[in-house]
């Protein structure tokens, strides 16, 4: 499949297996780029719009200029998306991303590297996820302070993300990381948000210290249409570790729920997931039109 898929790279698509970039691009010298990453459902893009906003707010922040309006990124997009479709079958469905990096430096100044991308989502390596939920592993490291580098901006550089998720596989070869803050308190995963259920309140921590994902802000909202409340607010371990039910958010899980967090079991169910999470993961499947749980747990 690698070889037949495509790619946009640099003002061409081509067979993904044939594209390339300089060695001396500054993506890769200095993991100085940046990206954002949608998903089909039934091979409908979602959110497509919300996303490259996203997009360019992070592209802005990095002063990256991709040299071309979101229209335009949004029509190449999609070009490359409907190419691949025929490619996987009618209950797969694809990443859909956009990087941009610094690209090369030279006399002229610096010509920014834009590539348009799709993966197929992993749905057999998660599936276990939604038969027994995900059980989180708190790291040492620490997520990187918004005084250093804002989180809300999606920066392809995920060092630190990536040396969390080592320490976590030592310990759990199945945990998932959710780092602390420098205050300690629950932050966020690699692509994932964090959220716990405690007396019916829904709670996430605050958009300042985490990437605010378009999963997430799906989920706030849908549960504001069921009557739930919802607050972000900072969230130590006793609060985890207290909470009725947890769940995280991402653009592949959607919302899976976390069934442990350093071993401690969440609430006194051992239903998988908890009432409210299921409310809540029925709704995002009516909004998008597809059993995401039954998606997941079809590949077991």
């Amino acid at each position: 499949m690698e070889s037949d898929r495509v790619a946009y790279v640099n003002g061409k698509i081509i067979q993904e297996s044939l594209a390339s970039i300089s060695i001396h691009d500054r993506g890769f010298l200095q993991g100085y780029s940046v990206f954002d990453t949608t998903r089909t459902f039934k091979h409908r893009i979602f959110k497509l719009e919300e996303h490259l906003n996203r997009f360019y707010n992070s592209l802005k922040y990095a002063r990256l200029d991709p040299g071309m309006p979101r229209t335009e990124m949004a029509q190449i997009t999609m070009e490359v998306l409907e190419t691949n479709l025929p490619l996987i079958d009618d209950d797969d469905d694809y990443w859909v991303t956009q990087r941009v990096s610094r690209g090369v430096s030279g006399p002229d100044g610096e010509a920014p590297t834009v590539i348009v991308e799709t993966v197929p989502l992993p749905f057999k390596a998660r599936a276990k996820y939604y038969r027994d939920g995900i059980p989180v592993v708190v790291p040492s490291v620490r997520r990187t302070p918004p005084e250093v580098l804002s989180p809300r901006a999606k920066i392809q550089n995920y060092a630190n993300l990536v040396q969390a998720e080592f320490e976590v596989k030592d310990k759990n070869p199945d945990g998932w990381p959710i780092l602390l803050d420098m205050n300690g308190n629950l932050c966020e995963g690699p692509g994932s948000n964090f959220f716990i259920v405690k007396d019916g309140v829904v709670v996430t921590p605050r958009e300042q210290f985490v990437l605010a994902g378009i999963s997430r802000s799906t989920t706030i909202e849908l549960a504001q249409e069921l009557g739930i409340e919802t607050k972000e607010a900072d969230i130590d371990l006793y609060d985890a570790y207290t909470a009725d039910e947890a769940f995280v958010t991402s653009t592949s899980f959607c919302i899976c729920p976390v069934s442990s967090i350093n071993g401690s079991n969440i609430g006194d169910s051992v239903m998988v997931p908890g009432p409210l999470t299921s409310r809540l993961l029925d709704a995002y499947s009516g909004l998008v039109g597809i059993d995401i749980s039954g998606q997941y747990l079809s590949r077991l």
